[in-house]
C-alpha cells in the first residue's frame, strides 16, 4: 500500500469513524489513526495487491481495530439490575405436609436470597388484611378462615427479577393449569389447596412486605455468591 493511500485511508477513518466517538474517547482514536502508515504497513500485505483491495482491507480493519479498542476504554462499567425483593407465604396445607424445605430449597437453587422468615398463625383479622383486594369475593371468607388454621412460613426473598421470576417458580393458582416443574405444578392437586402465596406486582410485595413485617425484620447481607449469579 502507498503512502497516498495509507494517508487517504486515515483521513478516511478520522472522518467517519473518530468524529462519533465520545469526546474523551476521540483523542485515543485520533492517536491510532495519526498511525495509520505503520498499521498500513503491517497489514498491507493481506490485501489483493490492487489498490482499491487494499484500500478496502485498511479502511474494514480500520473499522474493526480502532472502534473495539477506543469503545473499550469508553465504556461504562455495567450496574447490575436492582434487586427487589417479594413476599412468599407457605400456607397451612404446605407447612403440615412438610414442604417448608423443599420449597424453601426451589427459591435457593435458583439464587434468591432469604432475607426474612417466621413461623406464625395468623389470626381471622389480619388474614383478612392480607387478602383485601379480595374482599366482596364469595371465597373470601373460607380463603380467610383457611390461612388462619394453622402455622404458616411467611418469607421474604430477594434477587433481580424475583417478583415476576417468582410467581413463575410458584405456577398458575390452580394446579391443573400450573406447567411441570413449577411448585403447584408439582406438589399441589386442588386450587383451594394450592400451598403457596406469592406477591403478584412490585405495589404488591411492598404492601405484603410491611403487613407480615417490621422493617427491622428484614436483613440487610451481600450473599458469597452473588459474584457468580450477577454480572458486574
Amino acid at each position: 500500500m502507498s503512502s497516498k493511500l495509507a494517508a487517504s485511508a486515515a483521513r478516511f477513518l478520522r472522518a467517519t469513524i473518530v468524529k462519533s466517538l465520545p469526546a474523551e474517547g476521540r483523542a485515543i482514536a485520533g492517536s491510532a489513526v495519526c498511525k495509520g502508515s505503520a498499521v498500513s504497513s503491517s497489514i498491507g500485505h493481506f490485501g489483493s495487491g490492487a489498490q482499491n483491495a487494499g484500500y478496502g482491507w485498511f479502511a474494514t480493519a480500520g473499522a474493526l481495530i480502532l472502534p473495539a479498542a477506543v469503545l473499550l476504554s469508553q465504556t461504562p462499567t455495567l450496574e447490575a439490575a436492582e434487586l427487589e425483593r417479594t413476599f412468599i407465604a407457605i400456607k397451612p396445607d404446605g407447612v403440615q405436609r412438610g414442604l417448608i424445605s423443599e420449597i424453601i430449597n426451589r427459591f435457593e437453587r435458583k439464587g434468591y436470597k432469604l432475607v426474612a422468615i417466621k413461623l406464625v398463625i395468623p389470626t381471622k383479622e389480619f388474614a383478612e388484611k392480607h387478602y383485601d383486594d379480595l374482599r366482596g369475593r364469595p371465597f373470601f371468607n373460607g380463603l380467610c378462615d383457611f390461612l388462619s388454621s394453622g402455622p404458616v412460613v411467611a418469607m421474604v426473598w430477594e434477587g433481580q427479577g424475583v417478583i415476576k421470576y417468582g410467581r413463575k417458580l410458584i405456577g398458575a393458582t390452580s394446579p391443573h393449569n400450573s406447567e411441570p416443574g413449577t411448585i403447584r405444578g408439582d406438589l399441589a392437586i386442588s386450587v383451594g389447596r394450592n400451598i403457596i402465596h406469592g406477591s403478584d406486582g412490585p405495589e404488591t410485595a411492598k404492601a405484603e412486605i410491611s403487613l407480615w413485617f417490621k422493617p427491622d425484620d428484614l436483613i440487610n447481607y451481600t450473599a458469597n455468591a452473588e459474584k457468580w449469579l450477577y454480572e458486574p
